[in-house]
């Protein structure tokens, strides 16, 4: 029996308002769909599955975690049966544990076998993500630490794995290339030096653009200092003890994120050395799918 009070069925309703575009939607449950389908369809199911067979099937997390990619699911299958019913009994954010339903399917047969894997593939790597990125938080909540990824995510899901990571309670570092300024070792080699590239940058920067640049020694980060040139530094695989000195040097004079190797075994010692955010890459290139099914209820 569902535990919980079934969510309104329509697919907006499954995550919070404004958290994801249905364009993005759309996109990804194009692509995933058309991955498998390929050019003749679902040839299993149409040769074993007469025509018009309904079925009612439940999604269900076979192990505890956070939940994120309900309302892509929701679109797999509706892309393929219009007016198929959806019950949900979760939304995404959600922390659920082991055997929790979270949506019931009632409709064509064909088109909820149809769907099922790319949905549950879409499904169990959001919120594997999610899973992860709630564990970090979980870790560092008693400090002003902020938890967030990086670009390191898979080609065509970018928007995808940073929402999952917001499911999780994370935030999310620039979108991409061209939303924020990031100035890492090698724009500063190509540049000419910290002040030369931090000139460059402030005179080409929109009065909405922020400029983060990349230091992994203090001495770095007092060259950084001194331009006044800078809205956030990003410290680069520097130890908790460095960080620490770093957050002193800096009087908030700039916003400081830690990143590089950082883990569920180091992250509460960074967040204790006071950095302002701590970013790890781990969390939407590495992090493990988190086992869910859909099971057909005769």
């Amino acid at each position: 029996m569902l535990q919980s009070t079934p969510v309104p069925t329509t697919t907006s309703l499954l995550y919070p308002e404004g958290f994801l575009s249905p364009l993005e939607i759309d996109a990804a449950v194009e692509r995933a769909l058309a991955e498998d389908l390929g050019r003749a369809g679902d040839i299993t199911s149409i040769a074993t599955i007469p025509a018009g067979t309904q079925a009612r099937a439940v999604v269900v997390a076979r192990e505890a975690g956070t939940i994120a990619g309900l309302p892509l699911v929701a679109a797999m299958f509706r892309r393929l049966a219009p007016d198929i019913d959806i019950k949900a009994s979760a939304r995404d954010g959600d922390s659920v544990v082991t055997k929790t339903e979270l949506m019931t399917i009632v409709g064509d047969a064909r088109a909820v076998l149809s769907a099922e894997r790319a949905a549950l593939n879409m499904l169990g790597h959001l919120s594997g993500i999610a899973t992860a990125t709630a564990e970090f938080v979980r870790l560092i909540k008693s400090t002003k630490t902020r938890f967030c990824c990086t670009r390191k995510t898979t080609p065509g899901l970018r928007a995808l794995e940073k929402y999952a990571v917001r499911c999780g309670g994370g935030f999310n570092h620039r979108i991409g290339l061209d939303d924020a300024m990031l100035i890492k070792d090698n724009h500063i080699a190509v540049a000419g030096g910290v002040r030369a590239v931090l000139e460059r940058a402030r005179a080409n920067a929109g009065h909405l653009v922020k400029i983060e640049i990349e230091v992994d020694t203090l001495d770095q980060l007092r060259d950084v200092l001194d331009t006044g040139l800078a809205d956030v530094v990003l410290l680069d695989n520097m130890s908790p003890a460095d960080m620490r000195k770093a957050v002193a040097m800096s009087d908030r004079r700039v916003v400081l994120e830690a990143s590089g190797g950082i883990t569920i075994e180091t992250i509460a010692d960074v967040a204790a050395s006071g950095v302002d955010y701590a970013s790890s890459g781990w969390i939407t290139h590495s992090a493990p799918a988190l086992d869910v099914a859909l099971d057909i209820e005769i």
